[in-house]
């Protein structure tokens, strides 16, 4: 059987979800009988070119240079799939959205000329098209073996769509939210963690980003009800995905 030739790209991130296939271990080197990691730098010197079944990309697109990238490598792939908070949302560093761009330059660096930067930094999506999203910060590293083994196996993949407060309903969780007024973004947060943070007694982060229609409106009223201040508000929704359109919507009302 041929191997599947996969390439893993990285954008502007922290490496934290392409380190995620090398923390796989004994399953990676089981999968290695399967697939070819014909390009991934963190793992690998050997470089082969396209065209690849499957492109794994990581990090959101920050520099002209990255959209040249980017729209080449949805050219020699089959598949283009955006692994993390990075790839699918914009990611940490989206908050520089938030801010003034070259304020951000004469502030970090001594001759702000020198760099090149666009205005915000956006998923890859908003440049290509992006068949499939497996989210997190960083991804799961069962998500992408689970991912990877359907593709090998003929069929569609299929992932997470239900909301944080699923997963914490399987687990016998109590609810947090309900039960302590702890604020979570756990009932607009797509799931696939498994409700790693309430489980904790913590309130979820939002790093899986919007579940689908989310209704963010409805949690904004609730934190209101808790008697957040609007500044604590914003910052909850204002972290791991703040640049996806459904938080924007309650960061806006705040700004």
């Amino acid at each position: 059987m041929r191997k599947l030739r996969v390439a893993v790209y990285k954008f502007s991130s922290c490496d934290g979800c392409q380190l995620q296939f090398l923390n796989l271990e004994d399953e990676l080197l089981e999968l290695s009988n399967f697939i070819e990691f014909a390009l991934f730098y963190e793992a690998r010197r050997f470089v082969g070119s396209g065209p690849y079944d499957v492109a794994f990309v990581e990090g959101s697109i920050s520099t002209p240079h990255e959209v040249e990238v980017i729209k080449k490598v949805r050219e020699e792939s089959k598949i283009v799939v955006a692994i993390g908070a990075c790839a699918t949302s914009g990611g940490i560093q989206a908050l520089r959205n938030w801010a003034n761009e070259k304020e951000y330059k004469l502030y970090v660096y001594p001759r702000p000329e020198w760099i090149e930067t666009l205005k915000y930094a956006e998923p890859p999506s908003k440049y290509i098209r992006v068949d499939y999203e497996i989210r997190g910060c960083p991804v799961s590293k069962e998500q992408l073996l689970s991912f990877v083994l359907q593709l090998l196996k003929g069929k569609i993949p299929t992932l997470p769509v239900d909301s944080v407060c699923v997963e914490c309903k399987r687990r016998g969780n109590v609810c947090v939210l309900v039960a302590r007024g702890i604020p979570c973004l756990g009932p607009i947060t797509m799931g696939g963690c498994g409700a790693l943070c309430p489980s904790y007694g913590r309130g979820c982060y939002g790093c899986y980003g919007p579940m689908i229609d989310p209704k963010p409106e409805v949690l904004n009223a609730c934190f209101k009800e808790l008697g957040l201040k609007p500044k604590e508000i914003q910052l909850l929704f204002k972290q791991f995905t703040n640049w996806s359109k459904e938080f924007r919507r309650v960061i806006e009302e705040y700004e």
